[in-house]
């Protein structure tokens, strides 16, 4: 894997992973789950990064801290990016407003 992962690869990779778990919600449940699913599944992995924050700084005790931590907060811009592209909503263009924007306020 490179080094500096561009969007449109980030956009591409990510999207090819959903499909494969598209396949292993067919396969156990009927059916994909909707995009409402996968916001709650976002939802439980940012919770999750909000945790293993704590316990990197010592204020939960749990093992395996780090690598949970830093598997948490790629899966988190996983399912962003796959939020994205599931209601056409480009999250290039979305993060370069959200940067310029707040540079300006700030």
């Amino acid at each position: 894997m490179s080094s500096s992962l561009n969007f449109e690869e980030l956009k591409q990779r990510s999207v090819e992973i959903r499909k494969r778990y598209h396949e292993l919600e067919i396969a156990h449940h009927g059916n994909e789950w909707t995009i409402e699913e996968d916001t709650l599944a976002f939802l439980t992995d940012a919770g999750l990064v909000g945790r293993h924050v704590m316990s990197q700084q010592g204020r939960w005790p749990k093992a395996n801290t780090e690598e949970e931590l830093k598997h948490k907060i790629g899966e988190s811009i996983w399912w962003l990016t796959v939020l994205a592209e599931r209601m056409n909503i480009n999250i290039e263009t979305v993060t370069e407003d959200f940067l310029a924007k707040t540079e300006k306020l700030l």
